[in-house]
């Protein structure tokens, strides 16, 4: 029979009693995290439903203006691309106590394709819905593609300070043949069409292909013209420099006609709308993913560190 170290039983039964009360505690640490992530669930889903009321207190039907943002780059992929601000259209002109809709604007621009989208919406729905007014409310910037999509509302309000216009288009990029020569690197595609490697910025510029470009650019850049040219009508005292890319101050903009008068969300809901309780209509993130990613690093953090300790103690 093998020698046993005296009183081996003893630290056995101490090393199991450590090992049980170290699961036990991980447990609970486990369930109070558990815990917190259920309120914090519940307390967004409980904003959630109280977010669908109005300023003061009252739900869908009571008069109110109906208030969109269009904050930031306008891209596909952005919180300002044309599905969400169209969908956040369609859902406020379907609110029968919607009497005007805002469009909150500070976006120095984006995609012309989306912009276009957006503005051929409010379009549509302006003409099914004659009585609900679309006004442009501008804060900081509103540039380019931004002022693309100001420029169908009904009125344009802007603060005296707001930049507006850039009614212009760019396509940028860069050319790296000097610094590849430097460096003796050599540039090596193989196309099968003449113009494949359209303004490869590895090869030097082709100026057939810089003039094709202009020619598309100015062909949008009339798009955008004649766009803010039905936009704005007769209010609109164009100037030779008016559509180059140009931005005014609100002030200044206001006497060129691109904007309407002075004006922030509240002054235009109380004075104009005369429905001075406003409503947000903007699609945002759904708060649960917002939470989620939040809180799923720590949990994930959490996680890993629990195994570790799992494994090696």
């Amino acid at each position: 029979m093998t020698d046993q170290t005296p009183g081996w039983e003893r630290k056995l039964l101490e090393t199991l009693a450590t090992d049980a009360l170290k699961e036990q505690r991980r447990r609970r640490r486990w369930g109070v995290f558990f815990k917190l992530i259920t309120v914090v669930y519940f307390g967004a889903f409980i904003w959630i439903m109280w977010s669908g009321r109005n300023a003061d207190g009252t739900i869908d039907g009571s008069p109110h203006t109906a208030v969109i943002e269009v904050e930031g780059v306008i891209a596909a992929n952005g919180q300002a691309s044309a599905e969400r601000i169209n969908s956040a259209l369609r859902e406020a002109f379907k609110n029968k106590g919607a009497k005007a809709i805002v469009l909150k604007i500070n976006s120095p621009g984006g995609s012309p394709v989306q912009a276009g989208q957006i503005y051929d919406e409010i379009k549509r729905l302006r003409a099914l819905n004659k009585d609900t007014p679309v006004y442009a409310v501008v804060e900081e910037l509103c540039a380019s593609g931004g002022y693309y999509v100001a420029s169908a509302a009904d009125k344009i309000y802007v603060d005296k300070a707001s930049l507006v216009g850039s009614i212009g288009v760019i396509m940028d990029g860069f050319g790296f043949t000097g610094a590849m020569e430097k460096v003796g690197v050599e540039r090596r595609a193989l196309t099968a069409g003449e113009n494949k490697a359209f303004l490869d910025p590895f090869q030097p510029a082709v100026p057939s292909q810089v003039e094709y470009a202009k020619t598309m650019l100015t062909e949008i850049h009339n798009q955008f013209i004649d766009a803010v040219r039905k936009g704005r009508g007769k209010r609109l005292h164009e100037t030779p420099d008016m559509f180059s890319g140009l931005v005014w101050t609100g002030q200044k903009s206001i006497e060129l006609g691109l904007a309407d008068a002075t004006g922030d969300v509240r002054s235009v809901a109380r004075d104009v709308v005369k429905a001075e309780t406003l409503r947000d209509y903007t699609e945002r993130e759904p708060v649960f993913e917002r939470v989620a990613r939040r809180f799923g690093g720590a949990a994930a953090e959490a996680f890993v560190s629990n195994l570790m300790e799992t494994r090696y103690r």
